[in-house]
């Protein structure tokens, strides 16, 4: 399974791209994460969205190619990164790419709700028409206090965080799996 992360972040030393990271690492036995850049995306613009330049086009390929998409958002002023807004806009315009690919939204901060209000926010953008993506129900992944839980290479080392992220990616493996079915089903009605 191909799957697409987004990271809300694009400091250097974010703890949500370390995230990134230590998933696409942890968890390759269970599918493929291609972690996206999005710090080279333009703002979106209107004018251009018919023939977007080559970073969009570049970025828009990854995410219809892949299977799934990983949101990993941190929480900028109780909300999403205005990086991550960015790239919803280009993804939700034209071909609209997202309509119908399942979706798994992750965060991390270093205060005790772990992006929780961001997620929520994520989450009803995510389900609007414009994007339209199933989302994974029931296994929302906030981790707060990140800079506790994680050493200097980007590791998780807090054992209760790492079995939990290990149960809601198989149950992401499952979930996914299961909408592509029902998707394959769907097109031949």
């Amino acid at each position: 399974m191909k799957v697409a992360a987004i990271v809300g972040s694009i400091r250097k030393e974010s703890f949500n791209l370390k995230l990134a990271y230590y998933i696409q690492h942890r968890y390759k036995h269970l599918f493929q994460l291609d972690v996206l850049n999005i710090r080279d995306l333009p703002f979106y613009d209107q004018d251009t969205e018919s023939a977007p330049p080559q970073t969009v086009v570049d970025f828009k390929g990854k995410v219809a190619e892949a299977d799934a998409v990983l949101w990993v958002t941190p929480e900028y002023n109780s909300t999403i990164p205005g990086v991550m807004v960015n790239a919803i806009d280009w993804l939700s315009r034209v071909d609209q790419v997202m309509v119908g690919k399942p979706s798994w939204i992750v965060g991390s901060s270093m205060g005790l709700l772990g992006s929780v209000k961001a997620q929520g926010h994520l989450r009803d953008i995510l389900f609007s028409s414009g994007i339209s993506s199933p989302l994974l129900p029931g296994n929302e992944v906030y981790i707060g206090l990140v800079h506790e839980k994680m050493n200097e290479k980007g590791e998780l080392t807090d054992e209760p965080t790492i079995k939990y992220l290990d149960l809601v990616s198989g149950n992401f493996v499952k979930w996914a799996k299961e909408q592509s079915r029902l998707k394959q089903l769907q097109s031949q009605v």
